[in-house]
């Protein structure tokens, strides 16, 4: 099902050439100005989050501006429902055009500094913001290639750490800040394979830090506009302009070099032979 159609971005709401986004933590925050985003641009949109009320809430108020909206719920601590919401995707929709892992704990939230588990007993911060888009992703590359041109975007940020492969759930040496800026770190290493492993297929990948300190549940002292955000990351999925660019790290809308060790073939392979082995069933 290739549809080498119209760019991405310029297509007709509901339309033959309407195109269809799934966007994880989509129910508030930058998510939720993304999802609205492209809601008002045509695109059909995926409405991924945890809680039933907040996903009711916002299925309504981008149905307002006359767009195709679907609902899915998962908690994303949890590999099953990773499994099992892709499942659902997989099975429902006929295509899909983009994927937006975007869903993430902060620094400080939950639990202050005090080292959490997810349910299947990883690092809780390496789990719900890396693993779980690793996961969904690799489960969703078939539906992504069959509707190619398509892109996935990972929702990363300026605050790298590098990885330690040695201590990769932080047992012996734990921080809330650490715990976030290696799981971050870690989508981008995985952009960067996803790109290599891509190419040629039409799929390409990206990632981005999207703003500065947005203000978001998991911002306590908020530095830029959410709208700065929403529109660097919806640059990255809808703009003509980068089709065809992929393997890129961008800081808002400047392409930047992130932390070296997402340059490293190494790193990057040892990632991913750990997400292979976590997340196999």
């Amino acid at each position: 099902m290739h549809r080498a159609s119209l760019p991405l971005g310029l297509v007709e709401a509901n339309g033959p050439e309407a195109r269809t986004v799934l966007i994880t933590g989509a129910t508030d925050g930058l998510g939720r100005g993304v999802a609205d985003n492209l809601a008002r641009r045509g695109w059909t949109v995926l409405v991924h989050g945890r809680d039933p009320q907040r996903i009711s809430d916002t299925v309504d108020e981008l149905r307002a501006h006359g767009a195709a909206v679907r609902s899915y719920r998962a908690d994303l601590s949890s590999l099953e429902e990773v499994r099992r919401l892709a499942g659902e995707v997989a099975q429902n929709e006929p295509a899909l055009d983009a994927l937006v892992n975007n869903a993430g704990i902060g620094t400080e939230v939950p639990g202050g500094g005090e080292r959490q588990v997810s349910e299947d007993g990883h690092e809780l911060r390496f789990a719900v913001n890396y693993l779980s888009g690793y996961l969904l992703t690799r489960f969703l590359l078939p539906l992504l290639e069959r509707s190619a041109p398509a892109r996935i975007v990972n929702v990363s940020s300026a605050g790298q750490m590098p990885i330690d492969f040695d201590d990769v759930m932080l047992e012996r040496n734990y921080s809330g800040i650490q715990a976030y800026c290696q799981s971050k770190l870690a989508q981008i290493l995985f952009t960067v394979t996803l790109a290599e492993e891509l190419d040629g297929t039409g799929v390409t990948a990206t990632c981005l830090h999207p703003a500065t300190y947005m203000p978001t549940k998991i911002v306590p002292s908020p530095a830029s506009t959410l709208e700065e955000g929403v529109e660097a990351t919806a640059r990255l999925i809808a703009d003509p302009d980068l089709d065809g660019v992929s393997g890129r790290y961008f800081n808002g809308q400047r392409e930047t070099d992130p932390d070296p060790q997402a340059n490293d073939p190494d790193a990057r392979r040892r990632l991913e032979e750990l997400s292979r082995e976590l997340t196999v069933t």
